[in-house]
Order: structure tokens, then C-alpha cells, then sequence
């Protein structure tokens, strides 16, 4: 799965060096399918079954837009916001990342939600060794972006991953005594999970669009999205989705 995190790791910092003015999400898009494609790994989210099957290898989503945005001639323009979610399998193994940039400047608030989005998936990662079951580790991500003064997104969730990409359990990123009875589960060595918090400035409430795929937000302010697959080992917390370590076999 190491493997298959590096590219993903590899397509986000090509799409990376693309983001400012001027650039289509489409353009974007095509650059992380040029990795994926150069290294003969399957991209996860083409073709993903839906209203209409999805027609791009990333989800990339701006401003309002929350998650599954469709990538299109849309050009970017000095303020934006824009979040790129992409995965793929390689060698029978799936990896999966999302990244909020901002493009040139930004307002305070934008900057401030991208930070605490940024910050929870850090805490999930750290508390990921500390705690013993997964919704211990939810409320303190929930608690981290409400006293910040955001909310976070509860129609979406994270997920397990491995041979698939969604894979069981589910992995929310805020509490809630329905999926606690129901869902909760133990952080043990072994598990492969996809975190990724999505928090949005206003209403934690999302709404679809016409195309039947990208929501956005029901208040129209802006949306932020991180995401890493991390493994949880006998030796802790591994991000499988970051960059090289001196020494680590390339995929590329």
C-alpha cells in the first residue's frame, strides 16, 4: 500500500505545481492522470459507479465546493480555493490523499480554515496512537474545528481502505451517539484507514449540484478537505501517503 500512497504522494505535488491563476481544473486533472498512467497504476476514481459514472482520475472541488467536484475548463482565478482528491490502486493495493490549496492570496478566513483543516487531520493521525477506539479520536477532531469556529461535514466520511478503496468501517470525522452504538470500532494494529475531515467556514450543511455529483455547501462560504491513508502498526501511526524516505524503493 506503500506503494500505491507514493504515487498519490508523487500525482498531488504535480497538481501542486500547477495551482494559480489562469490554470482549468481540468489541466490539473491531467496531470495527475499522466502519473498514474506513467506508472501503470489503476486510477480509483474514473469510472467510480454513481448518477453517471465519474468522468475524471480527481475530484477537485473550489470555494463553496465541498467534495467530487468534476473537473472541467473552469480557470482559477487569484483568491480561489481549491481542494484535489485522487487515488489509485497499484499492484492490487489502493492509496488515497486529498490536499486544500490556496491560490495566490487568500482572505484571513480562508487561510485560518485551511490551517484547522490541515490541524485535525494532524490530530487524528497523532491521536491515532493515544486512543483505543475511533470515536474517541471523532469528538476531539469535532472539538478542534468548533472551537475554531468552523463545523465540521457530517454527510461525508472517511473510510477503511486496502484491496478496495472503500472499504469497512467508517471512519466520520465528529461524534455522534447513533454511529457510536453502531459503528464504532477499535484502533488495533492492522487497520488501513482513509481520514479525511472536510470543514467548511459556515453550515456544516451540504447540498448537490445539478450534475449530480459535486456538493457544496448549503451557505455558499467556503469548504476545506485533507486526507491521508495511514496505517496503524505494532510501532504506531505510518502515513503511507507522504513523501519518500531516504532509501524507500520508488513505484516511479
Amino acid at each position: 500500500m506503500r506503494q500505491a500512497g507514493l504515487l498519490v504522494w508523487k500525482a498531488h505535488q504535480e497538481a501542486a505545481a500547477l495551482v494559480r491563476p489562469g490554470i482549468t481544473t481540468r489541466e490539473i486533472d491531467q496531470a495527475v492522470a499522466g502519473v498514474f498512467e506513467q506508472a501503470g497504476a489503476i486510477p480509483l476514481f474514473l469510472g467510480y459507479p454513481g448518477p453517471t459514472p465519474f468522468p475524471a482520475v480527481s475530484c477537485i472541488s473550489v470555494n463553496e465546493e465541498v467534495v467530487h467536484g468534476i473537473p472541467s475548463d473552469r480557470q482559477l482565478v487569484e483568491g480561489d480555493l481549491i481542494s484535489i482528491d485522487t487515488g489509485c490502486k497499484f499492484h492490487g493495493w489502493c492509496g488515497d490523499a486529498a490536499v486544500t490549496h490556496a491560490v495566490g492570496n487568500v482572505p484571513l478566513e480562508t487561510e485560518r480554515l485551511i490551517e484547522v483543516t490541515r490541524g485535525t487531520l494532524d490530530l487524528a493521525i497523532r491521536l491515532l496512537e493515544e486512543k483505543s477506539r475511533w470515536s474517541e479520536v471523532a469528538r476531539e477532531m469535532q472539538a478542534f474545528c468548533e472551537n475554531a469556529g468552523f463545523s465540521v461535514v457530517r454527510n461525508f466520511v472517511g473510510h477503511a481502505i486496502g484491496r478496495e478503496m472503500h472499504e469497512q468501517p467508517q471512519v466520520p470525522n465528529y461524534y455522534g451517539e447513533s454511529w457510536v452504538r453502531s459503528g464504532d470500532f477499535q484502533l488495533r494494529p492492522g487497520l488501513v484507514l482513509a481520514i479525511e475531515p472536510m470543514v467548511n467556514a459556515g453550515t456544516e450543511k451540504v447540498k448537490a449540484m445539478p450534475d449530480g455529483w459535486t456538493q457544496s455547501t448549503a451557505d455558499g462560504r467556503p469548504s476545506a478537505h485533507f486526507e491521508h491513508t495511514v496505517a496503524l502498526t505494532e510501532h504506531g501511526a505510518r502515513i503511507l501517503t507522504c513523501a519518500p524516505q531516504d532509501g524507500e524503493e520508488l513505484p516511479w
